[in-house]
């Protein structure tokens, strides 16, 4: 660590805690608009998202045979949760909805990923 690294004053962890209990003089609208501002820089940064309903493995040769109305079988059970990645990484699970006649994902369930 250098010595500008120790000059950096770092988060009080407890103070958030007594934000969530309302000991400090911050509401919760406040304390959102705040969050938000912090994360503003982000905000335009593009990243790939995609909702995967299953898998399938097949040769070349059977891939090539598909065509208009084939039925492709999947991994996964009807009804049964998809994964939802963000730049490759899974983030949530989800399950299929339709909305004004589009497909779309709702969120049931966020990943928490191990820190490397």
């Amino acid at each position: 660590m250098s010595e500008h690294d120790a000059q950096v004053p770092l988060p009080d962890l407890n103070a958030a805690d007594a934000m969530a209990m309302g000991d400090v003089g911050y509401n919760d609208d406040e304390q959102a608009t705040r969050i938000a501002a912090d994360l503003e820089a982000v905000f335009d940064v593009p990243v790939q998202v995609s909702a995967v309903l299953g898998r399938s493995k097949m040769d070349v040769g059977e891939l090539l045979k598909l065509g208009p109305g084939t039925v492709l079988e999947l991994d996964r059970r009807v009804g049964e949760a998809i994964d939802i990645y963000v730049n490759n990484r899974l983030v949530a699970r989800g399950e299929v909805v339709l909305v004004e006649e589009k497909l779309g994902v709702t969120m049931t369930e966020i990943i928490k990923a191990e820190r490397v």
